[in-house]
Order: C-alpha cells, then structure tokens, then sequence
C-alpha cells in the first residue's frame, strides 16, 4: 500500500500546479482565474444543479469526472476554447498533448487506479454518458459564468458570440437549458450595458 500511497502523493504534487495555471477568465475583483478555482466551482455546480436534472445520475462518477478533467492542464497547459475552435490542427494538436498528459497520470498512478482514471477522462472527453454530457456542460456553463461576472473590458471580441453558443452542450436536459438561458441572459444584459449590439453577435450563430 504505500507505494501506491507514493504514488498518489506525485499525482497530488503534480495537481498543485493547477493552483497557478492560469486560464483565460478574470475574477470580478480584477484578478485572473486559476484552472483549480474553475474545476471547484464546476464540481458546486454539479452538487446544486443535481436534484434539478431530468435523469437519475451517478453524483460520485459525475464528480469523479469534474475532478480530473482538467489535471491534464497540469502538464499540456490550459489553451482557451477560441483558440482552437475554427483550427482542426489546434484541436488535434491539443488532444495529443492531453492524451499523453493523462497516460502519463495512468502510468504514474499504475494498476487498476491509474487505469479507472484515465477511463473517466476519456468518457468526459467522448461524451458517451449522461453524466459526461453533464459534466461537459457545466464546464461550458462555468466559464460564461465566470465571464459574465469579469469587467466586461477583459472580454475578447469572439467572447461576445460565444456567450450565445452554448446551446449545443445543454439541449438535451431541461434543467440545463433553463440554467444555461439564466446565464445567456446575464451575458445579453452586460454586453447591452457596455453599449454593445447584441444582436450583431446573434446574428453571426
């Protein structure tokens, strides 16, 4: 057991690093967003927005899945969504890079743990559950949050169409969608109070 234990010990060292790696979000007092704080409030997310879903879920699996989603940030870095979102070779490029973070937490944690990891981590990536699915959307639904409560002056351009495209990860729970317009709403409000058209940006979906 405590060579396991040793194990699970260079893991946690290894997570530490989500405490300073940091990702393209601010906080409302101006300070920016470290990945650990933005898998946290995902994980409260998942505990509050529970008893609402249309479906039973398995709670542990579903905060199993938040919890080590990002780790692999720990080792590939955070890159933001817009990013990658019209690059295919962006896209391939950070999933290999993810992929040989999170063999490398497996081979790290070895036997049955290390692999059970990794399983949980490919299932959120696929999104071949209803609780991957879930946890898929409230990874999205955190980050507009988180963006709706930053000076609206550390938004890019793009992040104004991209608060209305969130649709795609929750239309298939009503709780979700009732959630997820909520915080479309809080968005639609901030860009309307910095003298934005909002419509302009609903236009280009």
């Amino acid at each position: 057991m405590t060579e396991a234990l040793k194990r699970i010990l260079e893991v946690l060292k290894l997570a530490e690093k989500l405490k300073y790696e940091l990702r393209h979000s601010w906080l409302s007092n101006g300070r920016q967003e470290s990945v650990a704080e933005h898998s946290w409030r995902v994980a409260l997310m998942a505990v509050l927005l529970e008893p609402y879903l249309e479906h039973r879920i398995d709670t542990a699996k579903l905060l199993k899945m938040i919890t080590i989603h990002d780790l692999v940030e720990a080792e590939a870095s955070d890159i933001p969504a817009f990013d990658t979102m019209d690059n295919q070779q962006a896209q391939m490029e950070k999933h290999q890079r993810e992929l040989r973070a999170i063999e490398n937490i497996r081979n790290t944690l070895g036997d049955e743990l290390g692999i059970d990891i990794q399983e949980l981590w490919l299932e959120f990536e696929a999104k071949s559950s209803y609780e991957a699915r879930v946890a898929n959307a409230l990874d999205k639904l955190e980050a507009q949050l988180q963006h709706n409560e930053a000076n609206i002056d550390t938004w890019l351009e793009i992040e104004y169409k991209m608060a209305f495209m969130l649709g795609k990860h929750t239309d298939f729970d009503k709780a979700l969608i009732a959630f997820r317009e909520l915080v479309e709403q809080e968005a639609e409000s901030k860009i309307q109070q910095a003298g934005i058209s909002v419509h302009d940006y609903q236009q280009m979906l």
